[in-house]
């Protein structure tokens, strides 16, 4: 089974201020002791806020709103990680899935790359970036609708299009957040560690970052997520089920 554990923002984050070398150290043995057991597929983090952009597509019109910003909707269904030159290529990239997809929003934000850490060094030349396009959920998504687009010809063909041209890294959808689990932002004893099941009404915590994991089943994805928000700290965790 498949499933993407995403952790949340914190005041820190979204003030701009780099993980300490804990996290970023302990983050780092996780993912690679996860890589050698064939448990952890991709993942990325997140810019805070003010990196980012929204886009919400209704009626065949655009309404793009800048961060920094507070979290309203920020369940996700599906998603997608491009390459390019900018943020607003990104948000380009962004209304041609929208004008596939109908009434949608999708948030756009610049992933974190390993040189903005300090792991490596920035390559030369004009780079290209990651940016991670997260199409919220919606009642259609909730229910598990068959008849919403994703798997259609039209997003196939895009999905094509983008690949092609290079600028499509991944993309992927979630099944709805009943069949998903959530670790609340610690509180009191952080040694203790209680998940709610889903369905869930919303989520106003943003998205940091993401891991897409492949494991048996949903006991053992907490434990890797228990180890995963131990290293953070007090962050808000979900685990949503992938098809």
């Amino acid at each position: 089974m498949r499933f993407m554990v995403m952790h949340k923002v914190d005041a820190t984050m979204e003030a701009g201020g780099p993980p300490s070398q804990e996290i970023i150290q302990s983050m780092g043995a996780l993912v690679q002791e996860s890589l050698q057991n064939k448990v952890f597929t991709t993942g990325a983090g997140l810019h805070r806020s003010a990196r980012r952009v929204r886009l919400v597509a209704s009626g065949g019109e655009f309404t793009v709103t800048k961060g920094p910003y507070t979290g309203k909707n920020e369940l996700v269904h599906s998603f997608a990680m491009i390459q390019g030159k900018s943020l607003d290529e990104a948000l380009e990239r962004a209304k041609q899935f929208a004008r596939v997809l109908g009434d949608v929003e999708i948030e756009i934000g610049p992933v974190v790359e390993p040189w903005d850490l300090g792991i490596m060094q920035k390559p030369a030349g004009d780079v290209p970036r990651k940016y991670l396009l997260l199409r919220k959920s919606d009642a259609a998504t909730e229910r598990g609708d068959a008849s919403v687009p994703e798997g259609g010809a039209a997003y196939a063909n895009l999905l094509k299009q983008l690949q092609d041209e290079g600028a499509l890294l991944l993309a992927d959808s979630l099944l709805p957040t009943s069949k998903g689990t959530r670790l609340a932002a610690a509180t009191g004893d952080k040694t203790k560690r209680t998940w709610v099941d889903g369905p869930f009404a919303e989520s106003k915590e943003l998205i940091a970052g993401f891991s897409i994991l492949d494991l048996p089943n949903l006991q053992d994805a907490i434990t890797w997520a228990n180890r995963y928000a131990a290293i953070l700290g007090d962050n808000e965790v979900d685990i949503r089920q992938m098809p």
